[in-house]
């Protein structure tokens, strides 16, 4: 364990809890390099989810206007007290942040940047809230396992590319910033993490229904084995023949298989779709 995470922890009553997923990170070169990597500046609003022992809560306040965090275990009070001590530009919330309603948080927000060393059972449902709902956030700095920022930045036709990827590109772009072994976290967890960072913008691809895509999306890898004529078939009121036109008219092979249809692609398919 870090020094200045021990620090911290020590003497507090604090205790791990696995149902939490908590892995804290005390490396500050690492945590700093997470806060550069959001594109945290003296005008940003950030909204951390997790704050652990607030490690990261630390460093981006170093660098941001004003931090809203927001941590389920209120037994982390004494530890985010002795942490943050002397730091008046951060509020923590300690409220499960998967309950609330993302509109009502952002009413009295601007603009704002997400930044957070995620616990990995709430990564997905997380991720997709604000690449679906929100209206004010521009980007997502978070860590996730490794595989998971793989299947979030993989191109199509390659084994990690699926319907998440799909689906996050229909407004993020991903990036991975960094690869964070297993060993950088205490308790260290069972698999290694990354730092990915989703870049967020409306209408990044051109679609005429956002809730048709996805269901095409969805049709694309409901059975991966079968080619894309057959999924449609299978979860639209498609025969064939009308199967079939639709792929030809989007310049597709027949043979061709939902995995290997770039974002872009799927949008044109579903615009197609909702054309008919």
């Amino acid at each position: 364990m870090e020094k200045g995470l021990r620090s911290a922890i020590d003497g507090t009553g604090f205790t791990f809890k696995k149902k939490f997923g908590q892995n804290f990170i005390g490396d500050e070169e690492l945590l700093n390099r997470i806060v550069d990597g959001a594109g945290v500046t003296k005008d940003s609003t950030v909204i951390e989810i997790g704050c652990g022992a607030g490690t990261l809560t630390k460093a981006i306040s170093k660098k941001a206007k004003y931090v809203y965090g927001y941590e389920i275990d209120t037994s982390l009070k004494p530890v985010l007290a002795r942490t943050l001590a002397g730091v008046d530009n951060a509020e923590i919330i300690f409220q499960d942040f998967l309950r609330l309603r993302l509109d009502e948080i952002e009413k009295g927000l601007g603009e704002y940047l997400v930044v957070a060393n995620l616990p990995y059972y709430i990564t997905t449902p997380l991720i997709m809230l604000f690449v679906e709902r929100s209206k004010k956030c521009k980007s997502i700095t978070v860590m996730v396992q490794e595989e998971v920022a793989l299947r979030l930045c993989a191109k199509a036709d390659t084994p990690d590319y699926g319907a998440i990827t799909a689906n996050v590109a229909l407004r993020g772009k991903c990036t991975i910033l960094e690869r964070v072994g297993r060993e950088r976290f205490t308790p260290s967890p069972n698999v290694d993490s990354a730092v990915v960072r989703i870049d967020l913008e409306e209408k990044r691809l051109d679609v005429m229904d956002e809730e048709l895509y996805k269901k095409v999306v969805k049709a694309a890898f409901s059975s991966r084995r079968k080619t894309l004529v057959n999924n449609l078939i299978n979860n639209f009121s498609l025969n064939r023949t009308q199967a079939e036109e639709l792929i030809k008219g989007c310049g597709l092979d027949l043979a061709v298989r939902g995995e290997s249809l770039s974002p872009e692609q799927f949008a044109a398919l579903a615009n197609s779709l909702a054309k008919n």
